[in-house]
């Protein structure tokens, strides 16, 4: 398990963390995701041991990792979001050069680097200088790379970033397998979409603190119901509408042809409740669900400074 706690991290005046708190169980595929200027590369980096924090404490499976530098890059795998400067070497030298920093060398660096670089899809490359890769093999190099002393915890920052939608395939895929074998991973990306079907467990960072953490199945459910209802409504639109306008659960009202959009406060018994109502008045209705949340949604609600409309794909729209 990875904890911090209390981080603080000052340059000159500006406050780049305030106290950040971070859970990440073991075995977690956790996604770290924040707006621009909210700390996230800064507590990466002071989590690899690149910086030092002013306050706070990160600790592994209950070590104090910021007490002994050495100890916590040794517990830490690091894929920066850019590759490094090592293009005059093969692929073969580049592993060695690596595993011999985390003392390994001979014939049990050789097997524990080939083995990496056939699990990244490289075992082909070995004679081949880092320079001649395209983008997405280095990326995969460098996870490959950052594997070698086989880390507690693996700590990427933006892996799919400037990659082609295959490649961005394979690296999740990677990603996956490493998941699965028991793993813990973290992941920083602007790419919600990918984080939300790949990530167990999400922490949203904002202005230095953390706002918003926890399993994202669980914060996904708690979401939905505050999502609005949209109703499909094939028949008696008139009567449909007079029904939700006096209904006490129903805040706003959008239209598009024959779909109703509700904000609607109730739980899931009141929605019951709501579409027996306008059966029973003849409405016909061929269509009503909870629209899903999504980690898109609950990031602009959390870090907007301006409260995010409910409704903003509706032609027309009246508050009632």
């Amino acid at each position: 398990m990875l904890e911090i706690k209390g981080l603080h991290k000052i340059y000159g005046k500006y406050h780049a963390l305030s106290g950040l708190d971070m859970r990440v169980e073991t075995g977690a595929l956790y996604g770290f995701v924040g707006p621009n200027g909210a700390g996230k590369t800064t507590t990466i980096k002071i989590m690899a041991g690149l910086l030092r924090a002013e306050e706070g404490s990160i600790a592994v499976d209950g070590v104090d990792a910021l007490a002994d530098s050495r100890r916590l890059r040794a517990m830490i795998g690091y894929v920066p979001d850019f590759f490094g400067v090592y293009d005059n070497l093969t692929v073969s030298e580049y592993m060695e050069f690596f595993a011999s920093c985390y003392h390994l060398d001979g014939l049990v660096a050789r097997k524990r680097y080939t083995a990496l670089l056939e699990q990244v899809g490289l075992e082909d490359k070995l004679d081949f200088y880092v320079d001649g890769l395209s983008r997405g093999m280095k990326q995969r190099l460098c996870l490959a790379r950052a594997l070698i002393h086989d880390p507690e915890v693996l700590i990427l920052d933006e892996p799919t970033s400037g990659l082609d939608p295959r490649t961005r395939f394979e690296v999740r895929e990677i990603l996956k397998e490493l998941h699965e074998a028991g793993k813990t991973i973290v992941i920083s990306s602007h790419v919600l979409s990918e984080l939300s079907e790949l990530c167990t467990d999400i922490g949203i960072i904002d202005q230095g603190h953390m706002v918003l953490e926890g399993n994202i199945m669980d914060i996904l459910s708690r979401v939905n119901t505050s999502n609005p209802l949209v109703i499909s409504v094939f028949a008696n639109m008139e009567k449909a509408l007079a029904i939700l306008k006096s209904h006490p659960c129903v805040q706003t009202i959008s239209l598009r042809e024959k779909e109703v959009c509700v904000r609607f406060t109730g739980d899931a018994q009141d929605e019951a409740l709501l579409l027996q109502q306008l059966i029973d008045s003849d409405v016909l209705v061929n269509g009503y669900t909870r629209e899903k949340g999504s980690l898109e949604s609950v990031f602009m609600q959390l870090t907007d400074r301006e409260e995010e409309r409910t409704v903003v794909s509706y032609d027309t729209e009246s508050g009632m």
